[in-house]
């Protein structure tokens, strides 16, 4: 059985992938879809703006820092109800290695450990996202 995808057209979102010495950058949601669970800092596409922008100035927006597009690292579709979204997960590089600072819709943002990551409430699919694609060598 195919499952329900809400009519109207998907939504473009990106996210980045940013993991130094062994740590992931994420953001905890804020209020709304998955809130209070953990994900790579991303969001929507803006209307004139390449996926490439999008996903350093939603980088920015949610975690103060400023990095580099270096590819495409997988996709995602994520569908419920009421939306239906596609999400291109993009491999960023930090120039540094600052400290990320929660802004936007972020009530939090950090470095987490690769092996921390177990303990730690993520985004539903995520887990799964980060070991298919190498990033996490096991889901726990």
């Amino acid at each position: 059985m195919t499952p329900h995808v809400p009519h109207g057209r998907p939504v473009v979102a990106v996210s980045a992938l940013v993991v130094d010495d062994d740590r992931l950058l994420l953001v905890r949601r804020g209020p709304g879809p998955a809130g209070g669970s953990w994900a790579l800092p991303g969001g929507k596409v803006e209307a004139g703006e390449t996926v490439a922008e999008a996903v350093v100035r939603e980088l920015e927006e949610e975690t103060g820092l400023e990095g580099v597009c270096n590819g495409l690292v997988g996709v995602h579709e994520h569908v419920d109800d009421d939306a239906y979204s596609v999400i291109l997960a993009y491999e960023v590089l930090l120039p540094s290695s600052d400290e990320p600072v929660a802004g936007s819709d972020a009530a939090e943002a950090n470095w987490v450990p690769l092996d921390d990551l177990g303990e730690v409430r993520l985004v539903p699919g995520l887990a799964e996202f980060l070991h298919d694609h190498g990033v996490l060598s096991t889901i726990t």
